[in-house]
């Protein structure tokens, strides 16, 4: 074959995997295309320009660099034979491996698709540039671009975690570099940290946390100050509460290897370029910090900062991945000569409360702007909407009608931040509530809802006979003194037109329709039921509290891959979708072997006569409670990464090995599980095998074997006899998920009929995925959807309890994806579990061994 003047000398193929991602560069942005050799065969690793078709389809394989670069030998043997291997960085194409002899055909129907047309998709070749023997340049057609928007869809990327400053911003853009632009003590750090603990702790995915000035264990203890609410001061001193202990404990454990810390004086610009590729999965790199004063010991100070930008634009623009950088000036000189494409601006305003951060790009300036409210006691920033809260002349005494904004609020908001994250306990259940309802109003600045909130809360806080006995307990309670006494407060509240019981309930109330009337929709339905009802599969009307099927729907429709929602009646007779059962789910539904467990009667306070059960512990086990385990949205919590096949399954056959790129169902043997203190990791799916001992899994728990296998806890990874598999996406449910989770931190302080009506439509709309009567209507039938989300949480919850396990507790039971029962020596829960009322976190009881165990709310 005649080499064209792009091409470069043979490069062995050892050589070309050792130096990929630096030749995929060359790729990528100067067009070059290279031979690569090995032994008798030889391939092409070219720009995609050489296979136009590799952008926008399927059709191809395709391998995230980091695993291509591990099989890359074999990749060059399969293009060498004419099967186009596409290269991505995350999930976007990079480059293509083609087969280096012009007489394999990629596409014969295609001939743009063909490897010898140098010039296809958007690629002119100029005379003049070949005869100077420069790289010619690439220019993209207006098809092209379109092709790319299209494709591209609405942007899904980290985001801060900060309503207003994420609405601003749009989230992080991949591919650019942001900064963050703070004088020092304005917390500008905080925004980088806000990012990093949202896209590691709450989107389970890899952030590299580049530390130049704080180091690793000030960056831990931020984290800890900020979920737990803890003083950032009095972490640094090395004094954590026993709840902070188990917080770090839970957070290590669940994204211990998702936040990666480079810290130290010497980090460059080019370690982080250095280190950033060979980092799998990488969805977001922070820079903490640039300096804007000069310091030998710094790299990443003074002068050296444009070029360190430079190389940090770079960086996200090869990776695709956003880069944050934080700058500790506001100097508008510095900020020209950064060059970022984009700048977050903080600056305080005469309200010490608040902080404007203003979004501006490099080519459009200013775009929107937001306000955030300081927290910098406990390492953080809170949303504070956009109306400015009004500050009282002086705090009033007991019995006059205290300001339900301005300095007091704002104190009485931060003494409750201990108690309403979780950090402290002592007071109750019931007041923590209110408090949490009151930070959501300062926050936001509603004025409105703080004077509905005081009544009540005050009612709360006259219940306490003792408020604990530590510097945040007396805090709260010199914070509650300006308010008066409840009574005082609920007549105020009357007299100035307001209402003595918390208004916020009736702004929520939605009039009782369908689906809300009746309770809600029980989660251990039978097989062959799907607890729906006719109707169900209607939108709901407007100004409901929750419209989840509205929103489910509209999460599908936002994703780039353009989903197929419902498989046509003609096809479901066939392929993959007669394999697919409720038995997939892999819910464990398993007991301790040595403890006895009996089902009895009970009634309810309704009169409802139910079954319970009863669990008698033996000796052996010496003395202890009953720790039992409820996890609160086990379901929608799953939504927030479940991998699905957005569009057709097709038949892949057997695989030598899972591929990350795919989703699907597959065919395995059960692996052998000798452990007797905890269940088999898959579940009731090994009560069905089929005839030949095997059984059909989805995604999350190949996955969850691949893990198990790499930890050797099971012997060997199962080999894939067979399977049905589309492209992977994690995120299609992702907007569902969000949604979700602030609806239930909103709800979930309210209860009653707006809560119940919440979880009611949630539960329908996650039904509706695959309903089971024909003669039930949905905006979907996708069964592989339903079970893979229900396995999916069905895999944390059992990894969860084996975690608790193996640092020495007794499991008893494990049932449903939320249930699990501990043997604790006292009432304590087991670490690897989060107490709280969030998604992911745990409610805990305490009951001793042979009374009956409480299931549900009556």
């Amino acid at each position: 074959m005649s080499q064209s003047p792009q091409e470069e000398s043979a490069i062995n193929a050892t050589t070309a995997r050792n130096g990929l991602y630096s030749l995929v560069k060359l790729v990528e942005e100067e067009g070059r295309t290279m031979v690569i050799t090995k032994h008798k065969v030889r391939a092409l690793l070219a720009p995609l320009d050489r296979l136009p078709a590799a952008r926008t389809t399927d059709a191809f394989s395709a391998h995230v660099l980091s695993s291509a670069q591990r099989d890359f030998g074999d990749l060059v043997t399969l293009a060498a034979q004419g099967q186009p291997q596409v290269l991505l960085r995350n999930t976007t194409p990079v480059a293509v491996l083609l087969p280096a002899d012009p007489s394999l055909s990629v596409l014969p129907s295609d001939p743009a698709a063909r490897p010898a047309a140098a010039t296809a998709g958007g690629a002119v070749n100029s005379q003049g540039n070949q005869d100077r023997g420069s790289t010619p340049r690439r220019l993209a057609t207006l098809g092209d671009a379109i092709g790319s928007v299209l494709t591209d869809g609405p942007v899904d990327g980290p985001t801060f975690g900060l309503p207003g400053l994420d609405t601003a911003t749009g989230g992080l853009q991949r591919g650019k570099l942001t900064l963050v632009a703070a004088r020092p003590s304005v917390g500008g750090s905080l925004l980088g940290l806000a990012a990093a603990r949202k896209t590691a702790l709450v989107d389970h995915s890899v952030v590299l946390y580049a530390a130049s000035g704080p180091n690793r264990d000030d960056v831990f203890r931020r984290i800890i100050a900020a979920e737990t609410g803890g003083e950032y001061a009095r972490l640094k001193q090395g004094r954590l509460t026993e709840q902070e202990q188990q917080v770090a404990h839970q957070l290590s454990q669940a994204a211990g290897d998702l936040l990666m810390i480079d810290d130290g004086s010497d980090l460059t610009a080019e370690d982080i370029r250095e280190t950033a590729p060979h980092m799998q999965n990488l969805a977001l790199v922070v820079v903490d910090r640039l300096q804007a004063a000069d310091s030998a010991r710094l790299p990443l100070s003074g002068d050296r900062l444009p070029d360190a930008s430079q190389v940090l634009a770079t960086l996200a623009r090869t990776l695709h991945v956003p880069v944050l950088a934080i700058v500790d000036s506001d100097d508008p000189a510095l900020l020209g000569l950064l060059d970022a494409d984009v700048t977050l601006t903080l600056t305080p305003t005469e309200d010490a409360a608040r902080v404007q951060v203003t979004v501006a790009e490099r080519d459009f300036g200013t775009i929107g702007s937001a306000y955030l409210h300081p927290d910098l006691t406990h390492a953080r920033f809170l949303d504070a909407g956009h109306a400015p809260l009004e500050h009282a002349d002086s705090p009033t005494g007991p019995g006059s009608s205290a300001p339900s904004g301005g300095t007091a609020a704002l104190e009485l908001a931060e003494a409750a931040l201990p108690y309403t994250a979780g950090g402290h306990q002592g007071i109750p259940a019931a007041l923590t509530r209110e408090l949490a309802a009151w930070r959501t109003a300062v926050a936001r600045g509603d004025q409105g809802a703080l004077t509905e909130i005081l009544p009540s809360l005050l009612q709360a806080a006259a219940t306490v006979s003792q408020w604990p006995e530590t510097h945040e307990g007396h805090r709260l309670a010199t914070a509650l003194r300006p308010y008066g006494t409840p009574e005082s407060a609920a007549d105020n509240a009357a007299d100035a037109g307001g209402s003595a019981t918390p208004g916020v309930t009736a702004a929520v109330h939605a009039p009782a329709e369908r689906g809300q009337a009746r309770a809600d929709v029980p989660e251990d339905v039978g097989d062959d039921e799907d607890g729906l009802q006719p109707g169900d599969e209607e939108d709901e009307p407007e100004g409901h509290v929750f419209p989840a099927l509205k929103i489910l729907k509209d999460s599908v429709d936002r994703s780039k891959m353009h989903p197929i929602k419902v498989i046509r009646k003609e096809e479901r007779d066939s392929g993959p979708w007669p394999l697919i059962s409720e038995h997939m789910d892999g819910e464990p539904r398993w007991t301790h072997p040595d403890i006895t467990v009996t089902r009895v009667p009970h009634v309810r306070e309704n009169g409802k006569r139910v079954r319970r059960d009863q669990i008698d512990v033996p000796g052996s086990f010496g003395e202890g409670v009953l720790c039992l385990i409820d996890r609160n949205g086990s379901f929608p919590s799953a939504c927030s990464a479940v991998p699905l096949a957005p569009n057709k399954l097709v038949h892949t056959g057997p695989l030598d090995a899972y591929d990350k790129a795919g989703a699907g169902i597959y065919l395995i043997d059960i692996p052998e599980w000798t452990r007797t203190d905890m269940p088999h990791p898959l579940g009731r799916i090994i009560d069905r095998p089929d005839e030949d001992g095997r059984v059909w899994v989805t995604t999350p728990h190949i996955k969850q074997l691949v893990k198990l296998a790499r930890d050797n806890h099971i012997a060997a990874m199962p080999t894939i006899y067979d399977s049905f598999t589309g492209k992977a996406n994690e995120s299609l449910f992702k907007p569902f998920y969000e949604a979700t989770r602030k609806a239930r931190a909103e709800l979930v302080e309210i209860g009653g009929d707006p809560y119940k009506a919440y979880k009611t439509r949630l539960s329908i709309a996650l039904r509706l995925l695959w309903p089971k009567r024909p003669s039930q209507r949905s905006p979907f039938w996708r069964p592989d959807w339903r079970m893979s989300m229900v396995a999916e949480a069905s895999v944390r919850h059992w990894s969860v309890a084996f975690r608790a396990v193996q640092e020495g507790h007794q499991l008893l039971a494990l049932r449903n994806v939320d249930a699990a029962v501990f043997w604790t020596p006292d009432t304590t829960a087991p670490s690897t579990y989060r107490i709280g009322t969030g998604f992911g976190e745990v409610k805990a009881k305490f009951v001793k061994p042979g009374e009956m165990i409480p299931e549900g709310d009556d």
